[in-house]
């Protein structure tokens, strides 16, 4: 399970891989043994903070929840998104202003 915790750091650390002409202004990252914290902000105001947390360890139903968000700002038109987020065992459930609601 450590190494589920660990790969879905790393890949929150892909996703949010700044455009080539930004760079990363803030960083913070803690990666423990059944929990993890990520956060990147980039120069071109692109955000994403996540925490991931172990749900029911040692049982069956061992999952990860993950909590989190993004922003970004679109180039053409300079609106504002944000997307917020878990990601369960019910998978991944996105919430923002631009997301249509079924």
């Amino acid at each position: 399970m450590k190494l589920l915790i660990v790969f879905a750091a790393l890949c929150a650390v892909a996703l949010a891989a700044p455009r080539p002409d930004a760079e990363i202004v803030k960083q913070d990252s803690d990666v423990g043994p059944e929990s993890f914290v990520y956060a990147v902000e980039t120069s071109d105001g692109t955000k994403h903070n996540e925490e991931g947390k172990l749900k029911d360890a040692g049982t069956e139903h061992e999952a990860i929840v993950v909590h989190g968000s993004y922003s970004w700002v679109d180039e053409k038109t300079g609106e504002h998104f944000t997307v917020d987020y878990v990601a369960d065992e019910n998978g991944f459930q996105p919430k923002g202003a631009h997301i249509p609601v079924a």
